[in-house]
């Protein structure tokens, strides 16, 4: 686990070094002092500048292909972690299990600094090459790491403060690292945490791709984390042995992950495989089941293609799961902006007509949401929903990822083959997300395969047949691309059936329901309470990562304050903090957000306004101000626990 960094007692450790030798170690709190041992065991001086050649391409490119599926996964979420840092003169680093790094992402300024000490692609950052560091000590102790300043062992990277946390396939076996560094004096408390949870993003990520054959049980104990980022997720062979399980799953069963895989069913829960099977020919239903330990969860059930070709009994085919809820479709999305009601209004009609539909609109606007919303609403809501993010591949795999592949195809591909993200939809919807940056080379197969519906996989013999509507979207201007000879003409007019523009949040009209969505969402169900001046932070900013933006910043502000609350300015991410909005009247979007939070701490007290106030840290006479109510009598407001509110409210 990573520990609260304490400059003054490494720099201290480091004089002790230099006079006593080994002595100074006693100083150093765990990780770092086993660590520092481990660096004057291997015959490092702290002194020493190291010098070490990153790879050469060829052998940088092989490693990356190597790690293929860790980066295509990665690399969405390293972008949005960065947009979160942006501007710190930090880092985003992702390596691969033996520390190399494979990818970053930074400010320039940062950067020039970060060369030095060859924080860059190619360079690997093991400890036994690099001394105590953050990315190496994580992948040693196989837990969190932070390490601050000083207390790296080697004087040349002291001037680092790096978060890192190791990421682990469904089976437990060590992938990489993803790693936050920047500069030593803009260390930030809350870092580690947003790195923690990118990383559990990325694991979740690979986890759902992983077991396209077998039956995944998705649990929480609380059915509105189901779907989001604390969901147990545990996959079953056909025999019901366990083959993997998510962090998430573990820390609910209360078990480590060797005690749990290769056991049955009946092991973790109260259940046997005959029920699951038979949950699973309804996997939109949600049902409750019992652990071992005596909590009972809310569960979901997914069977994989192995389960729906195989008969079971006399019952029906199984059916694959649909990719949203029920509920989740267009009508989700309309919370009250009138330039998004009219884009969910022109959408409406061409619901399952096999109309082509592009999505324009900034980065973070809700180009997927708003794709995933238009299949749950259509006629494949039951079959796959997948996306390809062209711009968050390199170009040199996309081909392999969208079209598949077969065995032995190329150096270092799968001993099965890979399916590809056509042939993965099939019977659903393939979301081409950032259709602008795909290479031109692919874009004449890609309209092919959208003319024909067939697709070949590189190295195959023959093509298969597909069915699958596709979506795309673009931050950029396809037209604009097609008179610069950046896209192909024919292709835009084949995606290009029906184009929306998503307005940015910056333009939209419905914050206070934007934000109290979010936070119900990600705070289960009840949005937690948000001080008064961090409503005047979050209403004053002009969000440039529009709803991405705002969902994170309010998904970490929602974890860092904690289930009792009330979010503060110091719960945002600093470059909010920043603003400081004028002393004037609050506007009508601010006194919205106001109203809407005092509805959501109520809703969260059961109208009880005296728990609603302590939660918002306020009067409750500032709540019945703020909702233009006078207060009863004493005694009455004593014997009212749930007062009736204004409607509307």
């Amino acid at each position: 686990m990573s520990h609260r960094p304490d400059s003054e007692r490494a720099i201290r450790a480091h004089r002790l070094l230099a006079e006593r030798g080994s002595d100074a170690l006693s100083l150093l709190p765990r990780p770092i002092g086993p660590s520092w041992a481990r660096s004057l065991a291997g015959g490092m001086d702290e002194g020493r500048l190291p010098c070490f050649e990153p790879l050469s391409a060829p052998r940088l490119a092989e490693r990356r292909e190597r790690n293929r599926a860790l980066l295509a996964h990665a690399r969405p979420v390293m972008e949005t972690l960065y947009q979160q840092i942006a501007e710190t003169e930090s880092m985003v680093i992702l390596t691969d299990p033996e520390g190399l790094i494979l990818e970053s992402l930074g400010d320039d300024d940062f950067l020039v600094r970060a060369q030095r000490v060859a924080l860059a692609p190619g360079v690997s950052w093991a400890e036994t090459e690099r001394g105590t560091n953050a990315i190496g000590t994580a992948l040693v102790e196989a837990a969190p790491t932070l390490v601050h300043g000083p207390e790296h062992f080697l004087a040349a990277n002291a001037f680092l403060t790096c978060s890192a946390v190791p990421l682990c396939d469904p089976a437990g076996a060590p992938l990489g690292v993803l790693d936050v560094s920047g500069d030593w004096r803009g260390y930030h408390r809350h870092t580690m945490a947003i790195v923690r949870m990118s990383a559990q993003l990325i694991e979740n990520h690979i986890f759902a791709g992983s077991f396209p054959a077998d039956l995944t049980l998705h649990f929480h104990p609380r059915p509105e984390f189901l779907g989001t980022l604390c969901e147990g997720m545990l996959a079953f062979a056909a025999d019901g042995r366990v083959l993997a399980a998510n962090q998430a799953a573990l820390f609910q069963l209360g078990l480590e992950r060797a005690a749990l895989l290769g056991r049955g069913v009946e092991a973790p829960f109260v259940t046997r495989l005959a029920e699951l099977l038979d949950r699973s020919l309804r996997p939109a239903d949600r049902f409750t089941l019992g652990l071992r330990t005596g909590v009972r969860v809310e569960a979901v059930v997914r069977p994989g293609a192995g389960f729906a070709a195989a008969p079971r009994r006399a019952g029906p085919a199984l059916r694959r799961a649909p990719a949203m809820a029920p509920g989740e479709g267009l009508a989700a999305l309309d919370t009250g902006d009138g330039a998004m009601r009219a884009v969910l209004a022109r959408l409406r009609p061409v619901i399952g007509r096999d109309i082509a539909i592009l999505i324009e609109g900034e980065t973070g606007t809700g180009k997927e949401l708003l794709a995933r919303a238009l299949h749950a609403d259509g006629p494949r809501r039951q079959g796959p929903f997948v996306t390809l993010n062209c711009a968050a591949i390199p170009e040199n795999l996309i081909e392999s990822e969208l079209f598949g592949y077969e065995e032995g195809a190329f150096t270092g591909a799968r001993r099965q083959g890979y399916p590809g993200k056509v042939v993965q939809a099939d019977g659903g919807t393939l979301f081409l997300d950032e259709i602008g940056d795909m290479p031109l080379a692919l874009q004449a197969r890609l309209l092919r395969v959208l003319q024909e519906r067939e697709v070949t996989a590189l190295g195959a013999a023959r093509s298969r047949r597909v069915d699958i509507a596709v979506l795309a979207a673009t931050h950029r201007s396809l037209r604009d691309l097609v008179a610069a000879g950046g896209f192909r003409r024919d292709l835009y007019y084949r995606l290009n059936g029906l184009r929306v523009a998503l307005p940015p949040l910056r333009a939209r009209g419905d914050l206070p329901a934007l934000i109290e969505h979010i936070l119900a969402r990600a705070s289960a169900g009840a949005a937690p309470s948000i001080a008064p001046a961090a409503l005047a932070i979050l209403a004053a900013h002009d969000w440039p990562g529009n709803i991405r933006e705002l969902a994170n910043a309010l998904r970490t502000a929602a974890a860092l304050a904690g289930p009792e609350g009330p979010i503060g300015p110091e719960h945002l991410p600093e470059e909010l903090q920043e603003v400081r909005p004028a002393p004037a009247a609050p506007p009508a979007s601010l006194a919205a957000i106001e109203h809407a939070s005092i509805r959501a701490a109520l809703a969260a007290a059961g109208g009880n306004v005296a728990a609603a106030a302590r939660r918002l840290g306020i009067s409750r006479r500032t709540i019945y101000r703020k909702l233009g109510r006078k207060p009863g009598p004493p005694e009455e407001a004593a014997r009212r626990e749930r007062p009736a509110w204004p409607s509307g409210l």
